[in-house]
């Protein structure tokens, strides 16, 4: 494996016949989606929550203005997984969509 590239390996949904099940995997991918968001929606907002004890508590502003940097760079990687798997999500429609001929084409993306 080359430097930078990254394999990650997951098992696909399937149903009875062991097939992939592109919906189900659309629903999984558009789940963890949400709990990316929501992860970088509470890691901002404590974030926040520190920048503000920064400047009232000037005893301890160094710690807390350190807390603040966590979840501000917490909150943008959970964005960025949250990016991850809308993509995801896109790539399991888009499958779904072929599997069962329904080819949409768009002008525009």
């Amino acid at each position: 494996m080359s430097e930078g590239h990254h394999h990650h390996h997951h098992r696909h949904k399937e149903n009875l016949a062991g097939e992939v099940d592109y919906k189900k995997e659309e629903k999984h991918h558009k789940h963890k989606e949400h709990l990316g968001k929501l992860g970088a929606v509470a890691a901002g907002a404590f974030a926040l929550h520190e920048k503000h004890k920064a400047k009232k508590d000037q005893e301890h502003a160094h710690s807390h203005k350190i807390k603040e940097e966590i979840a501000a760079t917490i909150a943008v990687g959970a964005g960025g997984y949250a990016f991850h798997e809308h993509h995801k999500k896109k790539e399991a429609k888009k499958h779904y969509q072929e599997a069962h001929g329904k080819k949409h084409h768009h002008l525009f993306h």
